[in-house]
Parts: C-alpha cells; structure tokens; sequence
C-alpha cells in the first residue's frame, strides 16, 4: 500500500509540474480534438443560444475577449469605450486612498473635466488651455473619426478607422462641416480616448462635482451609459464579424460531449459523505482539475438526488475566481462527475491550527482571506444564492495562496425580493435565525463568516474551543445567549 502511494504521488506530481509547459501532458492528439469546425456546422447556434450583450460580454470570459480583440483590431474607434470601462473597474478595486488620484486620471483622460469651455476652431486648428495657462494647437480632425460614418456601415472594417485625416474631406461643407467639426472637438478635445460623445452633460457634470469624493459607484452612471452603446451598433458589427464566428465556433466545441476518456485520473485528493476527490488531467490541454465523484448507490441511499442536482445547477451558474467554478461534468455507470477548479493548498483549519506556533493568522493575512471570501460571498448572492456553510474547512487555497469558497451542496437559491427557511449548516457557525428554523435571506452567511473571521485571528472557534466536547444543543445554545449578551 505504501508501494502504490508513493507511486500515485510521483505521477501525479509529474503532472502537476507539466502545467506551465504549453505541451507536456497533452495527448498527441490535441490537435485533432480540439480542432474548430468550418463556421457552417455552427452558425445554426446562433439561433440557439442567448446572444444578447449581457450575456456573451458580461458573463462569458472567451466573448468579453474576442469583443475586445473585435474593436482592437477592426474597430478602434470603439477601443477607447473598452479602456474607460477597464479604469473604472480598476478604480472601484483600487484602495480608498489611492482612489482619488485614479479617478482624476480618468476624468482628466476619458471625461475631460478639466475642460470648463468647449474650445474653438480657427483657421482649422483647435485651441486648447493648459494647466500652465499657455495654448496648445492641435490639428482639427475633419472627417477621420467622425462616429456616425462607423456606425452606418461605410468604411471597410479591416481597415484602419483612422485613414482619412487631415485629408480635407471629399467634397461638401457649410452646415455639414460644421457639425463635423463639433463631433471633433467632442470625440477629442485633444484627447483620442474621450468618450464624451455617448454622455449626456448632466453626467460628465456629476461625476466633475463628486470626483473628490473617492465614492466606489462615481462612474457607474458613466458605465451603464458606455455599455448601453457598446450592446447597439458596436455589438451589432461584432456579430457580423469573424469573432462572433469564432466565439460560435468555442460554443461548438464546449457542446461535445464529455466522458471520461476525456481526462487523465490521478490520486484520491479527499473523501466525503457521497464519494472522493481525485486529481485530474485534460487530455487535450494538459490542464489539472479535481474530479468530484458522487456515488449513485450513495446518493439513492441518502436521497441526497435534490442536494446533488441544485449543487450542480448553482455551480453552472458562477464564474468567479473566489469560488471553485465548474468545468465539465458527466456521468458514468457508478458516478456523477463534477470536474472543479484544482485547489492544491490545503483548507484554512488546515493552515489556522497545524502550520506550527500558535494556532490562527496576522492581522494582515487574516485580512486578505476574508477580503477574498467576501468576494466569493458577494458574488453567490449577487446569483441570488446563499451558501450556508461558511467554515474553514471550506475555505480552500490555491498555489499561489489565494482562496476559494468550495463545497456548495448546502447552498440554495433564493427567488428574486423571496426569502427560505431550514435548519442547515455546520454546529457553531449557524446564525440564529437558522438554529430558529426561522426565515432568512442572506444574513446567514455574513453570520458564519463573522465567526470564520474570529477564528482566523484569535486561533479557536468563538462558541466551541477546538476538540471540547460538547453538545450541539449546548453550541446552539452558546450562539444564542452571547449573542443576546454583546
């Protein structure tokens, strides 16, 4: 038995180290299985699948970057839209400190705040002030970026958008002139990167008074505007593109099916109350996953059919990198396989109590977890899903030391202004509405992630010291009078 154990290690710790390699662990057939139909076989999909921006933008990583190699490559009027939404959600994750000098950077590069009076075009220069009170002349821009000739069609989209400047036009003038003109100093005003022109002034004027402030929704407003112009023409000419073609073509292929001779097996990971957790490889990328397998024989014993199928609904609709994400899932004769990100850096009661020295974290380490889990929290019951089983050994780390929530087979999803009622969780992390069995919405999981919280810092569970004996009616009981104490 040692034999084997020491041999399933040693192969699958030669998988692991093959991960960064573009080719080892791949089957010599990758190419073959991983090869993307002619656009004919898939373009039926369209039909099929939600194509609204919402979706294949928002919610699908390989959409998200085939729209921004779309207006990158073919579209780059429309690139400057993709950069302002990339700084603004980089200024709502930013320190609050650090939140005023970005949010200046963003007024000052894509809003132009600092610009109190629409400049002025004379002998076909536009005329700006600095900050040092001197003129700057910059090249008045007739016709070359001018939105509505993108946004009607003309121009051939393989081409660079920005080809007829300065090249006095083709015919025309007065009034249309004119109006081009504007358009310019709109777009510009110095500045390529202004998204001025699909911004009403009312807002540019809000965010000019509140960008002092360093409040975490300033550009929401600002954001909404600029997506609800990237879901109309942008979005339409995406999808008459080759990159809609392509993202089809991706669909297509995350439409095969899925067996186990899709994956490599490795080493039992762990056990638990429906089966184990094993390492595995795809064949075709080379990629490490755990594969969660759920007995049928178990499962039917428990009854535990209802716990598996919404465990396995909820998980299909995340995508965060704070909680383990769903990857594949199929069945066998004996099994239902659950294929979930790979978490190879133990749980947190593991690293709280037996990494040496006194049980429990820094101040600062502890910080980072929790920052990470509430990310994880936020986003479950931005799905509408509250999980109900915060807890250390619930908390898994990655190799890099960042953390995931895993272990979704108690969470449940709430309807829409709804809330549920049931007595589920872990002894000494239920809420006590929960213990109660009385109604409740989210406020269960802020409840266990407050004790989960404790635990990190202080190096023992508030309401049970680590290996005390003691009864659950006793716990319950703990939960309930210290809460009404404090």
């Amino acid at each position: 038995m040692e034999l084997e154990n020491i041999v399933a290690n040693t192969v699958y710790l030669k998988a692991r180290e093959g991960g960064s390699d573009s080719n080892k662990g791949k089957s010599k057939k990758w190419r073959k299985i991983l090869q993307f139909p002619h656009i004919s076989q898939c373009i039926h999909l369209k039909d099929k699948l939600d194509i609204s921006y919402g979706y294949v933008i928002d919610q699908q990583p390989i959409g998200r970057i085939l729209f921004r190699q779309f207006c990158e490559n073919k579209r780059p009027i429309y690139f400057r839209y993709i950069s302002f939404l990339d700084n603004v959600q980089r200024y709502e994750i930013e320190y609050d400190e650090q939140r005023l000098s970005i949010a200046k950077e963003i007024g000052k590069r894509f809003l132009a705040v600092e610009c109190s009076n629409i400049p002025a075009i004379e002998n076909g220069v536009i005329e700006t002030e600095s900050n040092s009170n001197h003129k700057n002349i910059i090249p008045a821009i007739d016709e070359a970026n001018d939105t509505r000739h993108h946004q009607n069609g003309s121009g051939d989209g393989g081409d660079n958008v920005v080809e007829n400047v300065n090249n006095g036009g083709s015919g025309g003038g007065g009034a249309g002139d004119s109006e081009k003109e504007k358009d310019s100093i709109k777009l510009f005003c110095g500045n390529d990167e202004l998204v001025l022109d699909i911004l009403n002034d009312d807002l540019i004027a809000k965010v000019r008074d509140k960008i002092t402030n360093g409040s975490k929704d300033l550009f929401e407003q600002c954001m909404q505007s600029v997506k609800s112009f990237l879901a109309g023409e942008p979005f339409r000419e995406f999808e008459m593109s080759m990159y809609f073609h392509r993202y089809l073509q991706w669909k297509w292929l995350e439409g095969q099916p899925v067996t186990y001779k899709t994956f490599r097996m490795y080493r039992v990971l762990g056990k638990g109350g429906f089966g184990e957790v094993c390492a595995c490889q795809v064949r075709a990328t080379g990629k490490m996953y755990a594969c969660k397998k759920l007995e049928k024989k178990r499962i039917k014993k428990r009854k535990g059919e209802s716990m598996v199928l919404i465990e396995k609904q909820i998980l299909q609709k995340i995508n965060s990198r704070f909680v383990v994400n769903l990857a594949y899932a199929y069945e066998t004769k004996d099994a239902l396989c659950l294929v979930l990100t790979i978490m190879n850096g133990g749980d947190l009661k593991f690293h709280i109590y037996n990494m040496g020295g006194d049980p429990g974290f820094d101040m600062i380490r502890a910080r980072f977890y929790a920052a990470e889990v509430v990310c994880g929290l936020e986003h479950l019951h931005q799905q509408g899903i509250v999980y109900r089983d915060c807890k250390p050994e619930n908390i898994l780390l990655d190799d890099y030391g960042h953390v995931r929530i895993s272990d979704l087979g108690l969470a449940v999803e709430i309807p829409e202004g709804d809330m549920v009622r049931g007595r589920v969780g872990t002894v000494g992390y239920m809420a006590p509405e929960v213990i109660d069995n009385e109604k409740y919405s989210f406020s269960p999981d802020w409840f266990s992630f407050g004790v989960l919280l404790y635990e990190m810092i202080d190096g023992q569970a508030p309401f049970r010291k680590r290996k005390e004996k003691v009864k659950r009616e006793e716990v319950d009981r703990r939960v309930k009078v210290d809460i009404l104490l404090e």
